[in-house]
């Protein structure tokens, strides 16, 4: 789990280079939409160039990563356990997953593992801890299989940059694969977790070091392709075990292609930034941005697979928290959860609730529509999502609504008005 933010913005960088609003064409939409008409648009509702045919539901679902081993109470757990859909753990954390568990005997619950790195923090006096946020312990590989660690162009181990005691492993390596399968089937099996949550598959050959490529994989092509035998090697032994995988796919966007073919051989995938960046950064359309995102749950739903999305912003900052749970709920079918952060890698406690979890719009009237270049709708039997993707200072869109809606103060509309960047939930009498 990494921090990393657009060049634009000048922040820190880690695992992948988040391009923030590089490249966007501005698209400028000062007009009045009336129901039922439709106009084309970069981001259109197709998942492999089909129209999507899964269907939906407008109720969202939440996960909680609980990461840092922040103390959680019996109520804590009891209430959580209730709350989430999906739940991430620790591997030490076999106490509280049985409180989970014993609340809510449904709540999926995966444990953290690194798919891409040991950690020699985790190993004291030559001997690995037992339990361990990776697959395979630094002492057990540092003793019995140097060729395990990934190298740098001057021959040494590569340390990811900013994550000290993290050791950038050879996920090409078969026996690597091997063993790291081996290693967290026993302890997921062991401890009692529902699946495993793959951290850090990787796109960038640079990932965790700017502009360094391990000779072995001197290219962004090479290197995912070792990732992508990798995941297709672990695939037939995790679902052998019954344990479900989803992995850390964030900066997919930025690569063609890079969400389906590795969730090809996943359950699932985890957006680490999704959408919203900050209470100001919001992802507008173009060829990398908004769709490219909106389409990972699209994707993942017409394939009957997993997505988590994790916006980034304040509580209590609207225009970021409508723009990412309307997107959301315009893609949404039965398996993707959504969950917001406001600070990077606090996995603790888990984050303040939104009202807008507890409304459930029914079921969907179909996929959602282009109603505008870059604007998009979706009808649900209690409801409707309206989401403009257009950049920030673009032109509002007004939109009339055909018949009357609560939005989200409460208050009666028959028509909307939406900024770039910016969305709406909005109820009405069930259908």
């Amino acid at each position: 789990m990494t921090s990393f933010q657009s060049e634009s913005m000048g922040g820190r960088r880690g695992r992948g280079r988040l391009t923030g609003l590089l490249g966007v064409v501005a698209v400028t939409a000062a007009l009045v939409v009336v129901p039922g008409t439709t106009a084309n648009a970069v981001g259109t509702p197709t998942v492999d160039g089909r129209a999507d045919s899964y269907g939906g539901v407008g109720d969202a679902q939440s996960f909680w990563l609980h990461l840092n081993s922040t103390p959680v109470s019996d109520s804590m757990a009891a209430t959580e356990a209730k709350r989430h859909k999906y739940v991430v753990l620790n591997a030490w954390e076999g106490g509280l997953l049985k409180k989970l568990k014993a609340s809510n005997p449904k709540v999926q619950v995966y444990v953290y593992k690194d798919l891409s790195s040991t950690r020699s923090y985790a190993c004291k006096g030559g001997v690995d801890d037992k339990y361990l946020p990776a697959g395979v312990g630094y002492c057990a590989a540092d003793q019995n299989h140097p060729e395990w660690f990934l190298l740098g162009p001057t021959g040494k181990r590569l340390e990811y940059s900013g994550y000290s005691g993290h050791w950038q492993m050879d996920v090409g390596n078969t026996t690597y694969q091997n063993a790291w399968a081996a290693n967290v089937i026993a302890d997921a099996r062991v401890t009692g977790f529902d699946g495993v949550f793959m951290d850090n598959a990787l796109f960038p050959c640079d990932a965790y070091h700017e502009g360094v490529c391990p000779p072995k994989y001197p290219t962004d092509a090479k290197f995912q392709s070792a990732y992508k035998s990798m995941l297709a090697n672990l695939k037939a032994r995790f679902a052998g075990a019954n344990l479900k995988t989803v992995a850390n796919l964030s900066n997919a966007r930025l690569h063609n292609g890079a969400w389906d073919a590795y969730t090809e051989h996943l359950d699932g995938g985890f957006d680490e930034w999704w959408l919203t960046f900050d209470n100001r950064n919001l992802l507008p359309e173009y060829d990398q941005g908004w769709s490219r995102q909106v389409a990972e749950i699209a994707s993942n739903e017409a394939r009957g697979k997993i997505t988590l999305v994790q916006p980034h912003f304040s509580p209590g900052q609207d225009r970021p928290q409508r723009y990412a749970m309307a997107s959301y709920l315009l893609a949404l079918g039965d398996k993707a959860a959504i969950s917001e952060i406001e600070n990077t890698d606090d996995y603790g406690d888990p984050t303040a609730r939104s009202a807008m979890y507890d409304w459930n719009l029914g079921r969907a009237s179909g996929a959602y529509r282009s109603v505008s270049p870059n604007v998009f709708r979706r009808d649900f039997a209690c409801g409707t999502v309206i989401v403009n993707a257009n950049k920030d200072k673009t032109e509002p869109v007004r939109l009339k609504l055909g018949t009357s809606y609560t939005d989200e103060r409460g208050a009666k509309v028959s028509s909307v008005t939406l900024a770039g960047t910016s969305g709406t939930i909005l109820r009405k009498t069930c259908a």
